[in-house]
């Protein structure tokens, strides 16, 4: 009975450990969004701020102008080094996602209004 109990806990054990492995390995956090990842965020966050009404026209051309620059950069990055992007361009990248993120909220929290 004590031999039973012994390698039913540890089955339970090995089966909890690889369970929590599995959920962890799929699930990005927040903290590590991708580049991609934020450059959809933004581009969400910019079309929903002109759908309400929080983006003028020209706020949301200058955002979308950035973006198309941020992309462009990140384009050449890619090229430059076959396709990935180094952890230096990585960084460089988010400090400019930054940048912007900044930027789409103050323009988003701003008094003006897009007129109808």
């Amino acid at each position: 009975m004590k031999t039973k109990l012994i390698v039913f806990a540890t089955t339970a054990l090995l089966a909890a450990t690889g369970f929590a492995q599995s959920t962890t390995a799929t699930e990005t956090p927040k903290k590590h969004a991708t580049v991609r990842q934020r450059k959809l965020n933004q581009q969400a966050r910019i079309h929903q701020g002109v759908k309400s009404g929080e983006l003028t026209k020209h706020e949301a051309h200058n955002l979308e102008k950035k973006e198309h620059a941020l992309n462009r950069e990140e384009r050449n990055m890619r090229k430059m080094d076959g396709g990935k992007l180094t952890k230096q361009d990585r960084k460089t990248l988010h400090q400019q996602q930054n940048q912007l993120s900044k930027q789409i909220y103050k323009d988003k929290h701003n008094k003006r209004k897009r007129s109808s």
